[in-house]
């Protein structure tokens, strides 16, 4: 299982290979993994004691079901359709099945999710299959990112314009994430100065990802991981 670091141009399936099969899936991350993806992306809340895997706040766009993630009980959400028969995974499900595998970058989507998710990776890191530098955790949520584990590193996501680096810098961030429109040559060569990698989502189209490659970024999020790979 390759850190970042050792990956000169990392191809992470965001939520698993989700041009493919339902996203945030069991067998959307297993495709990924399968496809080659050294690293996989997905997003967590917490209900109740469990941290769940899905993107939105809401279910409604990804299941059969209605409401919001973080009011819904837990067995009621395990017993929607995902898509495809597939459940919403809980995030030790997905780590077993990566366990040797894959790198994770989680991105802390709901409230109060870093300490549980610091909490669950102390205990995958006391074995001998996984350490701190196989998890990124990411966020939008720059507070919630500030509370989590120094043991983890750490990805201030950004989808607006802003002092990515001087923000990264003020985390101790591994890297800084961007939005694809964001991203240019400039920005990835300051803060490759500033000691920071630069992961970009969500580039789909080859000519994005060659253009991506070109300016020197160090790695895509991406729905297709077959074309990152040259099998589109």
């Amino acid at each position: 299982m390759k850190r970042l670091e050792e990956i000169d141009f990392a191809c992470i399936g965001h939520r698993g290979a989700c041009g493919h099969a339902p996203e945030n899936t069991l067998a959307s991350f297993e495709l990924a993994i399968d496809m080659g993806c050294p690293w996989i992306e997905l997003d967590v809340y917490a209900v109740g004691d469990e941290l769940v895997v899905i993107h939105d706040d809401d279910v409604d766009r990804t299941t059969n079901g209605t409401g919001a993630v973080v009011e819904l009980p837990l067995p009621e959400l395990r017993a929607l359709d995902a898509g495809n028969g597939e459940q919403i995974p809980l995030l030790r499900e997905v780590c077993e099945l990566a366990e040797g595998r894959c790198g994770i970058n989680i991105e802390l989507k709901g409230p109060d999710t870093a300490a549980p998710v610091c909490a669950l990776l102390d205990d995958l890191t006391a074995g001998a299959a996984w350490a701190p530098e196989h998890f990124l955790l990411s966020s939008f949520r720059h507070a919630e990112l500030a509370r989590a584990s120094r043991r983890y590193r750490h990805a201030p996501l950004f989808g607006r314009a802003a002092d990515f680096v001087a923000i990264g810098r003020t985390h101790n961030a591994f890297s800084i994430n961007l939005s694809l429109r964001l991203t240019d040559a400039a920005t990835v060569e300051q803060a490759h100065a500033a000691g920071l990698r630069v992961y970009v989502y969500t580039v789909n189209e080859p000519a994005d990802i060659e253009r991506m490659r070109a300016i020197g970024v160090d790695g895509v999020f991406t729905n297709y991981p077959d074309r990152v790979f040259g099998n589109n």
